[in-house]
C-alpha cells in the first residue's frame, strides 16, 4: 500500500510558506509504517524541535489503475477522510538548504494520522468539500477543494502516470495555510463538512 502526497496545492500555504505562489505541484511518498489510525496518540518524535500539522483530505483508491485520464479519474476513488501530514520543519529546511531529499521530515513513523472514512458518494461534488482541523478546541485550518490548484481528478491521473495505483492505496492532496507547530498535550480534531472524523492527542 502506498501513501502518495502532493505538496503546494493551495496558494495560500504555498505564500504561507515559500511569500510566493508556486504553480507546479510536487509529489512525494511516506512508507505505510507512517500511518497513524483509530484516533491512537501522536508522539512527538525526539529528532525534531519544529513538528507541524498540515491538514488535508485524503482519498482511498478503490481499484487499480495505470495513466489514468482526469475525466476518469474519479471513477478510482472510492472513499474520502481527512488526514494530517506532520512534518519535522526543521529538518526539512535543512534538508532543502544542502539540496538533499526531505524524506525522513515528512516520511517518519505515524506521521500520517488519517480519519474515519467516507464513501465517495455521498459527496455530489469532490471539488466542493469543506473540511477544518482544531487545535485544543480553536479551528486552526480550514479549506475547501476548491481552492485546490490541482484538482482531485488532476491529482489522481497525475500520481497514476508515475505510480500504478492499487486498491487501498492513500492520496494527500495537499494542506491551506494555517500550518503550525504542535506540542505535547495538544488535542488535535479533523472535520469535514462538518463532521469529527479525526480525534487524537499529542504525547
Amino acid at each position: 500500500m502506498k501513501i502518495i502526497c502532493i505538496g503546494w496545492n493551495y496558494g495560500s500555504h504555498n505564500a504561507e510558506l515559500y511569500k510566493e505562489e508556486k504553480k507546479e505541484p510536487v509529489l512525494f511518498l511516506k512508507p505505510e509504517t507512517s500511518l497513524l489510525r483509530e484516533n491512537k496518540p501522536f508522539y512527538l518524535p525526539d529528532f525534531s524541535q519544529q513538528v507541524e500539522h498540515e491538514a488535508e483530505l485524503v482519498v482511498r483508491i478503490g481499484k487499480m489503475g495505470k495513466n489514468i485520464g482526469v475525466k476518469f479519474a474519479e471513477r478510482y476513488i472510492d472513499a474520502i477522510t481527512i488526514g494530517v501530514d506532520f512534518t519535522a520543519r526543521d529538518l526539512q529546511a535543512a534538508a532543502k538548504k544542502a539540496g538533499a531529499p526531505w524524506d525522513i521530515s515528512k516520511g517518519f513513523d505515524n506521521s500520517a494520522p488519517i480519519g474515519e472514512f467516507i464513501d465517495k458518494s455521498k459527496f455530489a461534488d469532490l471539488q466542493n468539500i469543506n473540511f477544518s482541523l482544531s487545535k485544543n478546541g480553536y479551528i486552526v485550518q480550514t479549506g475547501n477543494s476548491g481552492d485546490m490548484i490541482t484538482s482531485i481528478a488532476e491529482i489522481v491521473s497525475l500520481a497514476s502516470k508515475y505510480f500504478t495505483l492499487k486498491t487501498g492505496d492513500l492520496i494527500f492532496t495537499g494542506t491551506p495555510s494555517g500550518v503550525g507547530k504542535v506540542e505535547i498535550g495538544d488535542e488535535i480534531k479533523g472535520f469535514i463538512e462538518g463532521k469529527e472524523l479525526l480525534n487524537f492527542s499529542v504525547k
